[in-house]
């Protein structure tokens, strides 16, 4: 698995060591990698225009991560947005996935399975 063109894998969660871990599973890929610890922050950093697949968080203070797909949806319909989360929350799930999440997994995820649903992610948006 290789990051290739070192596509910019963005993740978003107010988790500092889960932030931490993700953007070294990711650049450990070989892809690019930027984090934040909210969506707001996100958003102002102007890198929504540069990414290539963003995994966020569900519950975060200020505004949640199924807002911030809503939010992106506008400007970026058809970026990968891949949900991870610590709380079994079916109802949270099927909004997501309803609103065109890629895919939801829950805390704690195995990295070699996340890193194998970005792949797929990227290369399904690579076809479209």
């Amino acid at each position: 698995m290789t990051g290739v063109g070192k596509h910019l894998v963005v993740g978003v969660d107010d988790d500092f060591r889960l932030r931490e871990s993700l953007k070294s599973l990711v650049e450990s890929a070989g892809y690019a990698a930027a984090v934040y610890s909210s969506a707001e922050e996100f958003l102002q950093s102007g890198a929504l225009a540069g990414a290539a697949c963003l995994v966020t968080d569900v519950r975060m203070p200020g505004m949640n991560g199924i807002e911030l797909q809503r939010r992106i949806r506008l400007e970026r319909p058809e970026l990968p947005v891949i949900f991870i989360s610590a709380h079994q929350d079916d109802e949270a799930r099927e909004r997501a996935l309803d609103e065109g999440a890629t895919r939801f997994l829950y805390k704690p995820f195995d990295g070699a399975e996340l890193l194998r649903t970005i792949e797929a992610a990227l290369k399904d948006a690579r076809e479209d």
